[in-house]
């Protein structure tokens, strides 16, 4: 289905091709569906308990779907009193539920490919109409690869030999990633998860990986899935730097997005501001081990990039003793950025919001030691209507080790991702409850700027 735009001084009836919407619903100047809210419904909208930030300018839109906002925010016991410690527990001993997968692996337009993991049998069990949720991994800030080197040995063996150390950089081994998908599947969801270059031992065919700026890779996952099943709506969630890549080509696709629904969740947003506390404290050990984790994804394919010329520092690269410089010896050189503070500067998602008119849900952490909160666009999200931040008090960098699963379930997030995701797919099909529904016939009209036709 594709998105138009039409001058809204015509009437509707010069357009009987238009799918009409349900009156719940308006279409605001930016082309999104959002629910009108009435003036009583909002009086008795539930506020978010006070142990969560919760801001938007979609925020009387979405809020009254998130119940789980409702309840405290309560950070496991022992757990979550440090950010550290909460990211690395996350990472070592959440539980990996068990997923048998099919693997499809995708040639892009440039050479390259990307590895499509789909659950294995949905396509013969699921009806083809159902909504389909793509999870692009956290990619680069894959912290734990070998935080193992930095703990005690005997830990890092029982760590090993159960089976908790995930792939390289991000993958369909993640353990949030495999939670996530469940809940999708047990609400009737078609789940695949997107393994970015050399990411989930993906396949590296050109001399070039992935980076915080390129999203030309999403673009085709989208367009190839979407032929694959014309008929369900899509829908994206995005952790850490694959959240910033999203929420770019969320920016650089505007009305033209075939996304109905986002989420991004822990996204750097500023990766200069990011950058700059890579280097502090504890953060070192991240630096090191990611550093040393892309120096092995490097050798394991290092004769692809054997006598390039130009700026490519090889040497530097394969060889790094931190993020930084790997991507100024390689990733920026890749990509066409002058230098590093460039690359940084240039392909930070903060500056995509205000593009974006896809409904989409932020969720951060205030303590995130690699995606600080400092970083976080408040006051652009604040402007777009399509957009909701909530940010937790706790939860380090993709910890969360809160709620009812805690503290080796499900992370906190993931009952309310689904509420938001769900509440735009009834919202599709006119299914939310009529306590929302306007007296104004007028809001119906309001905005119609863009119209999917």
């Amino acid at each position: 289905m594709a998105g138009a735009s039409l001058g809204s001084s015509a009437p509707l009836t010069s357009f009987p091709h238009i799918r009409r919407l349900p009156h719940q619903f308006i279409l605001t100047p930016t082309g999104a569906v959002r629910p009108t809210v009435h003036a009583s419904a909002a009086a008795a909208m539930p506020d978010p308990h006070p142990s969560l930030e919760v801001s938007g300018g979609g925020r009387d839109s979405f809020l009254p779907a998130l119940k789980t906002l409702t309840l405290p925010y309560h950070p496991f016991p022992l757990v979550g009193w440090n950010r550290h410690v909460e990211t690395i527990f996350a990472a070592y001993f959440r539980s990996r539920p068990y997923v048998r997968f099919r693997r499809e692996c995708l040639r892009t337009k440039d050479g390259g490919a990307v590895a499509l993991d789909w659950v294995s049998g949905d396509h013969r069990h699921l009806p083809a109409d159902s909504p389909l949720l793509i999870l692009l991994v956290r990619v680069l800030l894959s912290l734990v690869t070998d935080i193992y080197a930095f703990t005690p040995s005997f830990v890092a063996k029982r760590l090993e030999a159960e089976h908790y150390m995930p792939g390289l950089t991000g993958g369909s081994g993640d353990t949030y990633v495999r939670h996530m998908l469940n809940r999708a599947r047990d609400k009737g969801w078609r789940v695949v998860v997107f393994n970015s270059r050399g990411c989930g031992n993906s396949p590296v065919t050109t001399p070039q990986f992935y980076s915080a700026s390129f999203t030309e890779d999403l673009r085709e996952v989208v367009a190839h899935v979407s032929s694959r099943y014309p008929n369900g709506s899509l829908y994206a969630v995005g952790w850490s730097l694959g959240a910033n890549i999203l929420v770019r080509y969320l920016g650089q696709e505007s009305h033209r997005c075939p996304l109905s629904g986002a989420v991004s969740l822990c996204n750097p947003f500023n990766l200069v501001i990011a950058d700059e506390d890579f280097h502090k404290g504890f953060n070192n050990v991240y630096d090191k081990a990611l550093a040393n984790a892309l120096c092995k994804i490097f050798q394991k394919h290092a004769l692809l990039f054997e006598d390039m010329g130009g700026e490519y520092n090889i040497p530097l690269a394969a060889n790094a003793k931190s993020v930084r410089v790997f991507d100024d010896g390689l990733t920026r050189v890749s990509f066409g950025f002058k230098s590093v503070d460039d690359y940084y500067s240039n392909s930070s998602s903060s500056d995509s919001i205000k593009h974006v008119s896809t409904p989409l849900l932020c969720i951060q952490a205030a303590n995130d030691p690699i995606a600080p909160s400092r970083g976080i666009p408040h006051d652009d999200i604040k402007e777009n209507p399509n957009c909701l931040l909530i940010v937790t008090p706790k939860g380090g960098h993709l910890g969360w080790v809160a709620g009812s699963e805690a503290p080796r379930g499900a992370p906190w997030t993931d009952p309310v991702v689904m509420e938001f995701l769900e509440h735009l797919e009834k919202a599709r099909f006119g299914t939310i409850p009529s306590c929302s529904i306007s007296e104004d016939p007028n809001q119906v009209t309001k905005g119609l700027h863009h119209l999917e036709v």
